[in-house]
């Protein structure tokens, strides 16, 4: 009997198709940034002197050239983050209802709320600790807080109880994008809003230790 590959249409295959082509085009960014560092530039740098011609001390068309083709990356990335955050939808909330059109292959996730409302709606990770200044500190976040909700993700998308790994895939697709986050402190449910992102001083795009919380 021979190995069964998955499919090329799974959900898992489309999110590490992504991945990859995410890491591709971050790895592209990358170069042409170098070109500006090389020339001593960023993307707002002026290229003429006071005078208004150009500047003898830098490659001009190099650097246009690398900034035109980092916006043009800029643009495909957040793109390809929003398709990420998509299929993660798919494999990790059960309830998302997903329509194929017949005249292409995007997929429509449904975030409207399923019958499971009530099991969702517990709480399936705490806070155990904040860095000061950090994503999560800004964001409202405390210790002991119990994450009943963070982006699309619940409870039900857990299917390993002592695995917050959906948790740190959505995390590392969503740099500086809002995510909302529902948690339960001291008996309230509040509504927090929480923007991953890196370079705040610390480790991480969170700034938080989150551990897996089990009900009794």
């Amino acid at each position: 009997m021979g190995l069964m590959l998955p499919s090329p249409d799974s959900p898992r295959e489309r999110a590490r198709t992504l991945v990859a082509h995410k890491d591709a085009i971050e790895a592209e960014i990358g170069a042409q940034a170098d070109i500006l560092k090389a020339n001593s530039c960023d993307m707002t740098t002026p290229l003429v002197d006071r005078e208004g011609f150009p500047r003898a001390d830098l490659d001009i068309y190099a650097i246009r050239r690398a900034r035109t083709r980092i916006i043009e990356l800029r643009n495909d990335l957040r793109d390809v983050t929003d398709d990420i955050g998509k299929v993660l939808e798919q494999i990790y909330d059960p309830s998302a209802a997903t329509s194929v059109s017949s005249t292409s292959a995007s997929v429509e996730v449904s975030l409207q709320p399923s019958n499971t409302e009530e099991e969702k709606l517990k709480p399936f990770a705490r806070v155990d600790g904040i860095a000061p200044n950090s994503p999560a500190a800004e964001s409202g976040l405390r210790r002991e807080d119990l994450i009943v909700r963070f982006g699309h993700l619940t409870r039900s998308s857990f299917t390993v109880a002592a695995s917050l790994q959906p948790l740190a895939e959505l995390v590392s697709v969503s740099e500086n994008r809002e995510l909302a986050v529902q948690v339960l402190r001291e008996g309230e449910t509040l509504n927090l809003k929480f923007v991953p992102r890196k370079g705040w001083g610390g480790r991480g795009m969170l700034g938080c230790h989150i551990v897996p919380y089990n009900a009794v």
